[in-house]
């Protein structure tokens, strides 16, 4: 493509995306009053893919209330996913919005913006549909926030038929230092930690509070483990081995004056490489059996795998880098140090789709502290930048576009 008509398209996607941003909104506000979470969405998905079907697209369902669609195809070439998740929280909403949610639910992590923001995307590339290199699949998803969306729709075929060459996502971030609109592209390689989480279920002998020589106290002994368990960070892993251990939930006993036989830890894990990730919950359970031990009593310990990091391909990168920066300039931020971190330790289950190809997670601010927005996601008074819709809309088109058109190119000459 030559250089005028590379800037034309990006001038003539922006100024489109302009004129969608009060359609933007409005997607926005309706899933914003009406959240549902997990993989249960099926009014999520039904708006999603009525919207797809208004604007010609042949939508359909995956993994029961997932979403996709294929805008191209008309001429051969690769294939990119633009991925949205739809899912809220279990929240009660706290921000004063008229547009609150209806339910005791909410959209406190953005997802609500991520699909307009993907609908607003779907909406120009269809108008541009003739001049796509190849094909773009449009990905709806269910049940990030529980970890199991991305994983099931993988499982379910949406990389295959046609099969995925590159996948993007975008998240956007309030209440950071981060200005609305600015794009962060992060440097490749491990971006997010994995997540895992586990349960302890210490089991000693119930008995009287007045008389606890005669019992086998399991709070007692849970207070030790979780104590212990913290040296596994401090004592054995290197001082630049970022992790986390904690332990959220310790619950036990029902009475003031009673020693319970059981009692139940809960926690999550965080890690950057696989090493780490397998070690750490072996340590967890030989610490807590033998503390269990020394104290009589005993501990049994189970493992509940979540997803493995997000991993942004070097190449995408640069391509994706190149592409926004062209298009919104100093808005185009590379790295992660406006906000302090090289990496996120959040973690997202696009982590499976970055797994299995070639992918970028993108974050795009939404609100920073110093323009009115103080609290960032999962807060129950969060609240959004709506004037970044149109931004995101035409950041996911013009990905799509110049990277179809730059690697198709590329595969022909190579050919």
């Amino acid at each position: 493509m030559l250089k005028e008509d590379y800037n034309d398209m990006s001038k003539l996607i922006l100024e489109e995306a302009k004129e969608l941003q009060d359609e933007l909104v409005s997607y926005r506000r309706h899933l914003h009053e009406n959240p549902e979470i997990g993989m249960d969405i099926p009014e999520t998905a039904a708006f999603v893919k009525e919207k797809l079907e208004e604007m010609g697209y042949e939508a359909q369902y995956v993994s029961n209330t997932g979403v996709t669609a294929l805008a191209g195809g008309k001429k051969p070439g690769k294939v990119i996913l633009l991925r949205a998740d739809m899912d809220a929280l279990p929240i009660q909403e706290e921000a004063g919005v008229s547009f609150k949610s209806c339910n005791n639910y909410m959209h406190a992590c953005g997802h609500d913006l991520h699909t307009a923001m993907l609908l607003g995307a779907a909406k120009l590339l269809k108008n541009k549909e003739d001049e796509l290199e190849g094909t773009v699949k449009f990905m709806f998803q269910p049940a990030e926030e529980t970890l199991a969306g991305a994983k099931q729709m993988v499982q379910d075929g949406i990389l295959e038929n046609p099969n995925v060459d590159m996948a993007v996502m975008f998240h956007v971030m309030p209440g950071v230092p981060l200005p609305s609109g600015t794009i962060l592209v992060p440097e490749s390689g491990t971006f997010t930690s994995s997540s895992d989480s586990f349960e302890l279920v210490i089991k000693g002998k119930g008995g009287h509070g007045a008389m606890p020589e005669t019992a086998v106290d399991p709070l007692l002994v849970a207070s030790h483990i979780h104590l212990a368990l913290q040296e596994i960070r401090s004592r054995e892993l290197s001082s630049g081995e970022n992790a986390v251990l904690t332990v959220s939930q310790i619950q036990g006993g029902n009475s003031y004056n009673i020693i319970p036989d059981t009692v139940m830890m809960k926690g999550t894990i965080r890690t950057f490489n696989d090493q780490t990730r397998q070690y750490i919950p072996k340590r967890i359970e030989e610490i807590a059996k033998g503390v269990a031990n020394a104290f009589r009593a005993e501990a049994s310990f189970t493992l509940i795998e979540g997803c493995p990091s997000v991993v942004n391909d070097e190449a995408v990168i640069n391509d994706v880098r190149k592409i926004l920066t062209d298009a919104f300039g100093p808005r185009t931020v590379p790295g992660l140090e406006i906000l302090g971190e090289q990496k996120m330790n959040g973690s997202e289950d696009f982590s499976y789709i970055s797994q299995r190809v070639p992918s970028a997670m993108l974050i795009i601010g939404a609100g920073s502290q110093e323009e009115g927005y103080p609290y960032t996601v999962h807060h129950p008074k969060v609240t959004f930048n709506e004037d970044i819709l149109s931004q995101g809309a035409a950041a996911f088109a013009l990905i799509a576009l110049h990277w179809l058109r730059k690697n198709n190119h590329l595969e022909k000459v190579d050919g």
